[in-house]
């Protein structure tokens, strides 16, 4: 890794009991997964709020580790996920936090291999929808509704342009962009939601861009 319709109201086909906490914890599960680009060999989850209050009755839980063997919301395999990512060899381990979170459904992940390791806080909204709002200490806003391309690289001019340049000549449409840093001249995230899938060779052309220096999406 170099990291409108009638659903949106009435929420996804989910495997149940709740919108929230359960679909909305797969998904944020699923774009750690797909952030991470593999399936990680340990997963810390820490839960807040109603999440840490009620995440085993409505399996907000299994709902988070199938998410991160890449379960959709509607997979019947999510309610065996935690008996089936153990026998994969991914160790386990729930945190119920005391902190109080501007959101009440908050999940704090972090997994990883003996290559790396990735940190990604996200929230469930309500309806199956989630955010990512942290992810390795940058601050983001990501909806996970659109495929997404996430760039880290060198807070310089010319960063962007590149990245720009190289979807506009794949014709690929930017839906919304955001970019934040941690400091003048130091790292940068770059969060670009697109309109379809990002190939591979896309990819592989980012990776190569000019002060570019990690790239990861997420898919649909």
């Amino acid at each position: 890794m170099k990291y409108r319709s009638v659903f949106d109201i009435i929420g996804p086909v989910m495997i149940g009991p709740s919108s929230s906490h359960t679909a909305g914890a797969a998904r944020i599960g699923r774009a750690a997964r797909h952030l991470f680009g593999r399936q990680p060999e340990y997963a810390h989850i820490h839960l807040y709020g109603s999440f840490a209050q009620t995440y085993k009755g409505h399996g907000t839980d299994v709902a988070i580790i199938g998410g991160l063997l890449d379960y959709d919301t509607d997979d019947t395999r999510m309610r065996s996920s935690i008996e089936t990512a153990k026998e994969l060899g991914m160790i386990i381990q729930f945190y119920e936090e005391q902190a109080q979170m501007d959101h009440p459904n908050t999940a704090r992940i972090v997994i990883g291999d003996k290559k790396a390791e990735l940190e990604l806080v996200g929230i469930s909204i309500g309806g199956g929808k989630a955010e990512v709002t942290k992810l390795n200490g940058f601050e983001l806003r990501l909806s996970g509704s659109h495929p997404a391309i996430l760039l880290i690289h060198d807070d310089r001019y010319g960063a962007i342009a590149s990245a720009t340049t190289i979807l506009a000549s794949h014709e690929i449409n930017i839906g919304r962009m955001e970019v934040s840093r941690k400091a003048e001249g130091e790292q940068a995230l770059m969060v670009i939601e697109v309109d379809q899938n990002i190939e591979d060779t896309v990819l592989n052309e980012l990776e190569r861009a000019d002060h570019i220096t990690q790239v990861a999406r997420i898919s649909d």
